[in-house]
């Protein structure tokens, strides 16, 4: 995982992501995600904490870069 997607996650959002955050980042409903965490389809691991959900910064990090990952091995 790349330190600086780690350290720009952690510059604009800080150490966990709300749901609206993920969407944003994202760009997808925040009803889509929660659907996608409820069938265990959600790609980025979350946790609920005073009954709201989180993302930490770093499972997100995690998640760009390996889709980062993917769409260069498609285009070489």
């Amino acid at each position: 995982m790349s330190l600086l997607t780690q350290a720009y996650l952690l510059e604009q959002y800080g150490p966990r992501l709300s749901v609206a955050q993920l969407a944003s980042l994202l760009d997808i409903a925040e009803g889509t995600i929660r659907n996608q965490v409820s069938s265990g389809a959600f790609a980025i691991a979350t946790y609920l904490e005073g009954g709201r959900r989180f993302a930490s910064y770093q499972a997100v990090a995690q998640y760009l870069d390996a889709m980062d990952g993917i769409a260069r091995k498609k285009v070489a």
